[in-house]
């Protein structure tokens, strides 16, 4: 996509998500403040499953590593705003110590082995009482303030969910168009030639790892206050292979796919609860259909359709350069 056109369609999107809560229920608003949530998780897992290639299903556990961390100082006194950055520092740490085993290991032996670190955290966050509340979890987790604006209601809290969405977003876009952007593609198509042209194959791929774990880390602080009650529910197995799937979904290494890919996995769900106890199977099959006709997901429509529109052209100048020639021949 072109950068003119991509920051078009950024603008108008922000422009759009400011707008619209507005026109929504307190219900409405919750559930939009929940899907900007998982599209700021979302973006670190494109960052390292999309644009560096690797495959991990271990997301959910830095998720749930940036909420616990708020809760937990929150609830001894400290505040949102020193949670929040420590969050993203210890998930941006934990993030490099896992993109180790992709050093030596790749494809779904990588992809067992985050999901072995997963399960581990997720064992931590249920079995650990005395720090993370196990079953029962922490309750009451304050809404911040700032300079005395309180983000309390539901409004302004998905307000600041999406000032912090935008802001990463920005980051994100920037990285992307900088070398480092580059090195993570050249990772991803061909680890070898990347080496061989200079790329610290190394580096880049414990950055991808730990950059994208430090955006679900942020996440999760936003997540921990929304809820106002964390337990270790959310951070599971399940939740990570959910979290894969919106990147999937959306069209992984698509700066845009992220908020389709979340679309489809927190939005949809809801939407689709008129069928009842039919929904999951009615969500899972629209799902299965959708990788079997679009495997690069929904944002690769625009591109194969230009590929099939440049296929009939070809061969139109193909038949028509053949008939050319045929009535030369005559």
């Amino acid at each position: 996509m072109k950068k003119p056109l991509l920051l078009v369609l950024g603008f108008a999107a922000a422009a759009a998500l400011a707008i619209l809560p507005q026109f929504l229920t307190r219900s409405g608003v919750y559930l939009l403040s929940y899907w900007v949530v998982f599209v700021i998780a979302t973006m670190g897992l494109n960052l390292t499953v999309g644009y560096a290639g690797q495959k991990s299903l271990g997301h959910a556990a830095f998720f749930g590593i940036g909420a616990y961390t708020v809760a937990i100082m929150m609830k001894a006194g400290f505040s949102f705003w020193l949670g929040l950055p420590v969050a993203a520092l210890l998930c941006f740490v934990a993030g490099i110590a896992v993109g180790f085993p992709a050093l030596r290991v790749q494809t779904i032996y990588l992809a067992f082995a985050t999901l072995g670190f997963n399960t581990a955290m997720w064992l931590v966050m249920r079995n650990e009482e005395w720090l993370t509340g196990g079953t029962f979890g922490i309750k009451d987790i304050a809404r911040p303030a700032l300079f005395g604006l309180s983000f309390d209601g539901h409004r302004a809290y998905y307000y600041l969910c999406l000032a912090f969405a935008l802001i990463l977003g920005a980051l994100l876009y920037g990285l992307l168009r900088s070398p480092w952007g580059k090195a993570f593609t050249a990772l991803r198509d061909n680890p070898i030639r990347a080496e061989s042209l200079g790329v610290d194959v190394r580096g880049y791929t414990l950055l991808s790892f730990a950059i994208g774990a430090a955006y679900a880390g942020v996440a999760g602080a936003l997540f921990a206050p929304l809820l106002e009650f964390i337990d270790p529910a959310p951070f599971s197995v399940a939740a990570s292979i959910m979290m894969y799937l919106m990147v999937v979904v959306g069209g992984p290494g698509y700066f845009f796919g992220p908020m389709l890919g979340a679309a489809v996995g927190v939005v949809l769900p809801e939407w689709l609860r008129f069928a009842q106890d039919w929904y999951l199977f009615v969500f899972g099959t629209a799902v299965v259909l959708l990788m079997i006709w679009l495997p690069d997901g929904l944002l690769s429509i625009p591109e194969r359709l230009r590929a099939r529109r440049e296929a009939r052209a070809a061969s139109a100048a193909r038949s028509a350069a053949g008939s050319r020639a045929s009535g030369g021949a005559t």
